[in-house]
């Protein structure tokens, strides 16, 4: 929903997708001007920071087709239609790391480009993991990698991890005294 000193002229959906929209809107800005705004529309996601019995962080590394590498980075996944971000992230750590949280607490929420998507992404700690009966999705093939935090932190450091989602998580952790 536009703030109340924007008029949005036209919305066109230019493509409908699996996992996102692509509109293209004429919108008037204060003072009369008018532009065109291209923009992606997407559920939301969440991410989790998943530390294990040991203290350890549980990542993974997949390959992302945008980037064109293999990624190392904190499990994440899409929201599903009516479900809650800390269902999605009980689903997501089951399918992408084979655990089961007893505990997920918020760690924050952010956009990930507010320039040109939608895309507000729910932040979670979650501990006393345990072993989970969930399957992955086929079209993933993902690594689980633990990582003390020294380790996450160093890794940051050196561009080992590039992913914004994964930076913001493993430094929010951090700074909560737990790295």
């Amino acid at each position: 929903m536009p703030e109340d000193n924007i008029k949005i002229l036209s919305d066109r959906l230019v493509y409908a997708g699996k996992l996102f929209d692509l509109h293209v809107d004429e919108i008037e800005l204060p003072g009369g001007i008018k532009a065109t705004r291209e923009y992606i529309t997407h559920p939301g996601a969440v991410c989790m920071v998943p530390v294990d019995p040991d203290g350890r962080l549980l990542l993974v590394r997949q390959y992302r087709h945008a980037a064109g590498e293999s990624l190392l980075e904190l499990p994440a996944g899409t929201r599903e239609p009516g479900e809650e971000p800390e269902e999605t992230a009980r689903r997501e750590l089951a399918e992408e790391v084979g655990r089961a949280p007893a505990v997920v607490e918020p760690l924050g929420e952010f956009y990930v480009a507010p320039g040109y998507v939608s895309e507000y992404i729910h932040l979670y700690l979650c501990t006393g993991l345990t072993e989970a009966e969930e399957d992955g999705d086929e079209d993933e093939d993902i690594e689980v990698v633990a990582m003390t935090g020294e380790e996450a932190l160093a890794a940051i450091e050196s561009g080992d991890i590039r992913d914004a989602k994964s930076i913001i998580g493993i430094l929010r952790w951090a700074r909560r005294g737990a790295g």
